[in-house]
């Protein structure tokens, strides 16, 4: 199963806001529970943030780009980054009790 991997580091003084707005994709996650969708956010200590989604799909949509929060989180990514975020396509190796299934 191959998955997405997004990196990107923040200004220091935008670590918060970029964590709020990133808890906000959760809560609607939350609260929409759109099916297949697994979705990871981690904040290292240098402000780089990694992102690790995964979606299970028949037409193969990811319902993320299309929450409300999702597109409030990308606006203004570019002013609140240090390092853009790069993304590529990730395969899972191993896997510990961290991704379910």
């Amino acid at each position: 199963m191959k998955g997405t991997l997004v990196r990107y580091r923040t200004r220091p003084e935008m670590a918060q806001e970029n964590e709020r707005l990133i808890e906000k994709v959760f809560q609607e996650l939350q609260a929409k529970s759109p099916k297949g969708v697994r979705y990871l956010a981690l904040k290292l200590s240098d402000g780089t943030f990694v992102h690790f989604s995964m979606v299970e799909s028949n037409d193969g949509a990811n319902p993320i780009p299309g929450l409300e929060a999702f597109r409030a989180f990308q606006t203004g990514i570019k002013e609140r980054c240090i390092e853009p975020p790069q993304a590529g396509e990730a395969t899972i190796v191993g896997n510990y009790g961290m991704l379910g299934g």
